[in-house]
């Protein structure tokens, strides 16, 4: 699954605006935004993920268009996907970015890989 260029383009003018310590990886088989070397949002084919704070987590996933990330049978707390679907403007998609910033500014680094 490739990630949609085009929303990832809308994802990186947003998060430049805001910070300039942005790091983009392959993962969850799109792009990662890594801010300040955490994990903040990241675009696939139709999708957005972000990174949320867990006290809003419940919430988040009440929102049209959120659903809550699941690997395995895990529910990951603090992580949603958001349908494209419901990203077409610049607010609706600033909306999801901001929650993603917001959080990392407090959220724990991701341990390092050996």
């Amino acid at each position: 699954m490739a990630a949609n260029e085009q929303l990832a383009n809308r994802v990186r003018e947003m998060l430049a605006d805001h910070t300039d310590d942005i790091t983009e990886k392959k993962m969850f088989g799109g792009i990662c935004f890594m801010v300040n070397d955490k994990m903040c949002v990241a675009v696939g084919k139709d999708h957005l993920m972000v990174r949320l704070d867990p006290a809003i987590y419940d919430i988040a996933i009440e929102e049209n268009g959120c659903r809550p990330m699941i690997l395995g049978d895990r529910e990951m707390k603090g992580y949603v996907w958001v349908d494209e679907e419901v990203l077409h403007t610049q607010k609706q998609l600033m909306h999801w970015v901001k929650r993603g910033l917001e959080y990392n500014q407090f959220a724990k680094p991701s341990k390092k890989r050996r």
